[in-house]
C-alpha cells in the first residue's frame, strides 16, 4: 500500500492517498433520497403542530434544500438543526420521536432494496486491486443493512450504532477519524468522500489529505455547494476519480 500505487488508480490531477473513507448514503448507495423522503414524512407535521411566529417559516420540509443543509449526513438527534432553522423548539423527547419515526420509515424502504452507484463500485474495485484500502463510515444506524442490500456489506468499518456520541456527529470529524484509525492510516494520508455538506466540513476539519465532494444531482444550484463548504474537488460520479473529470 503506497501513495504511488494510489496515484496510478486515482485521476492524475489528484494527490496520491493511501486509503479512502466514504460515506455510505449517497456515495456508495443510492439511498440519500430514501433518507430525505423519510425525514420529510417525519417533519411535515411540525410547522402545524408547533407553529413558529414567522408565517414564512411554516412551510413544509424541503427534501432537497432542507435535507442538504440541516440533516444530511448527521446523526438522528441532530434533527434539531432543521427545527431550529424553522424557529421551532420542541423538547428533546419530541425530537427523539421524530428521529425514531424517520428511522422506521427508512427501515421499511430498505427492505425494498437499494442500489450501489456503478461508478463507486468501479473505483472500489480499482483501489482494492492497487491494495489501497477503501471503507465506509456512516452516521446511519442502518448502514450495514443498506450496504448489505446494495451487495457491498464488507465495506463498512463504522456506523451510527457504534459511534452515536455527541462528539462524533458531523460536521465534527470524529466519525472519519475513528474510521482512519481502524484502517491504520493517518488522516493526512487518507481521503474522505462525501455527498453531505456536513460530511465535507468533517473531512476538512479532520485534516484529511483530500476532501472530495460528490454531487449526483447535475443541478447548477447544488453542484458548487461542496466547494463552498471547503471540498477540494467535486465529482458527479466516483468513476471520475479513475480519470479526468474532477472539478476544483
Amino acid at each position: 500500500m503506497t501513495a504511488a500505487r494510489s496515484r496510478e488508480v486515482l485521476a492524475p490531477e489528484l494527490p496520491g492517498v493511501e486509503a479512502v473513507v466514504c460515506d455510505a448514503d449517497g456515495v456508495i448507495t443510492d439511498s440519500a433520497k430514501v433518507h430525505a423522503a423519510a425525514w420529510k414524512a417525519a417533519f411535515d407535521a411540525f410547522p402545524t403542530d408547533y407553529p413558529p411566529e414567522d408565517p414564512a417559516q411554516r412551510r413544509p420540509f424541503d427534501s432537497g434544500d432542507d435535507h442538504l443543509r440541516c440533516v444530511d449526513g448527521r446523526f438522528r438527534l441532530d434533527a434539531a438543526a432543521f427545527l431550529a432553522a424553522r424557529g421551532l423548539a420542541p423538547g428533546t423527547e419530541t425530537v427523539r420521536a421524530a428521529a425514531e419515526d424517520k428511522e422506521r420509515r427508512v427501515t421499511e424502504r430498505i427492505r425494498d432494496g437499494v442500489d450501489a452507484f456503478p461508478g463507486t463500485v468501479r473505483l472500489v474495485r480499482a483501489l482494492r486491486a492497487a491494495r489501497v484500502p477503501v471503507a465506509a463510515a456512516s452516521a446511519s444506524r442502518y448502514a450495514r443493512e443498506l450496504l448489505t442490500a446494495a451487495g457491498v456489506p464488507d465495506l463498512l468499518v463504522l456506523d451510527g450504532g457504534e459511534a452515536a456520541r455527541p462528539a462524533a456527529g458531523k460536521p465534527r470529524p470524529g466519525l472519519f477519524l475513528v474510521a482512519a484509525r481502524r484502517l491504520d492510516v493517518a488522516p493526512a494520508r487518507a481521503a474522505v468522500v462525501e455527498d453531505a455538506l456536513a460530511g465535507v466540513e468533517a473531512g476538512r476539519g479532520g485534516g484529511f489529505a483530500l476532501d472530495v465532494g460528490e454531487d449526483h444531482t447535475a443541478d447548477p444550484a447544488t453542484r458548487d455547494r461542496p466547494l463552498r463548504h471547503r471540498a477540494e474537488t467535486v465529482v458527479d460520479d466516483l468513476g471520475e476519480l479513475l480519470g479526468a473529470g474532477a472539478r476544483r
